[in-house]
């Protein structure tokens, strides 16, 4: 058998893999293989063949994970509107409780709240931060959105 095919098949290889178990960084992996198979189809050696393949293998998989990478102010997914649709919705606390928790009704249920911590707890409407768990982290409302000056209403 050929060294160009040997390197096709494992590229094919990695990509049936890749679709059986839904690891994206394997289809990188399948590209370092390709090189190495150009590599093969260009006449270089067994090392340059190799060489390439892993350079562009690790290149691929360094890049897609760094891209894929959350900058580092980034909210978690527990606070992110797109992924938690229960974020910024409002809440009303009549009491808190002893233990700084506070029980609410939210979407037809008794929920758990927290106060999001430095936040002092008092009664009125807050913002869900976040999910904790099955409990609404909140923040009062004036101190999620400051009233602007500005603003007659």
């Amino acid at each position: 058998m050929e060294t160009p095919t040997l390197w096709w098949l494992l590229a094919g290889v990695a990509v049936l893999a890749e679709l059986l178990t839904g690891t994206f960084y394997l289809l990188m992996l399948a590209l370092g293989l390709a090189a190495g198979a150009l590599a093969a189809h260009a006449g270089l050696g067994t090392l340059v063949q190799t060489l390439s393949a892993s350079a562009v293998g690790m290149g691929a998989v360094l890049a897609c994970y760094l891209v894929r990478k959350k900058p580092a102010g980034a909210p978690s997914a527990r606070a992110d509107r797109s992924v938690n649709l229960d974020v910024g919705e409002i809440v009303t606390i009549s009491q808190w409780n002893p233990d700084g928790t506070a029980t609410v009704r939210y979407r037809g249920t008794l929920w758990t709240a927290l106060h999001r911590p430095g936040a002092t707890p008092r009664p009125g409407a807050h913002r869900v931060a976040e999910l904790v768990g099955s409990r609404l982290l909140v923040e009062p409302l004036d101190a999620a959105h400051p009233a602007d000056p500005a603003d007659p209403a």
